[in-house]
């Protein structure tokens, strides 16, 4: 467990982190930490925005429920593929030498 006090940073209040607790937590300067309530009743310091993992939940279930219809949409979205055409070439060098 690591343990941290609550100091003054300018007009407010903050807590430093050390290396050994950004590491763990696997976070840099300027990162967001967000702080969220546990389901014991305790917090939580994570760098994980839990709005965004409940979004990317949501997307995800939508994303299995619906897989036919969006498979189809991808299919529609495809750009036409162009045909192949001979190559002809105005180049007289690409031209076959004539026979004799």
């Amino acid at each position: 467990m690591l343990a941290f006090k609550v100091t003054t940073v300018g007009a407010s209040s903050g807590v430093i982190l050390t290396k050994e607790a950004m590491a763990r937590l696997r976070v840099k300067k300027g990162d967001t930490l967000f702080l969220t309530e546990a389901p014991d009743g305790g917090y939580r310091l994570t760098p994980y925005d839990p709005e965004f993992a409940r979004q990317m939940a949501l997307a995800e279930e939508i994303m299995h429920d619906d897989r036919e219809v969006l498979r189809a949409l991808a299919r529609a979205m495809e750009p036409a593929r162009p045909r192949h055409r001979q190559r002809t070439s105005s180049c007289p060098l690409d031209r076959p030498l004539p026979a004799g």
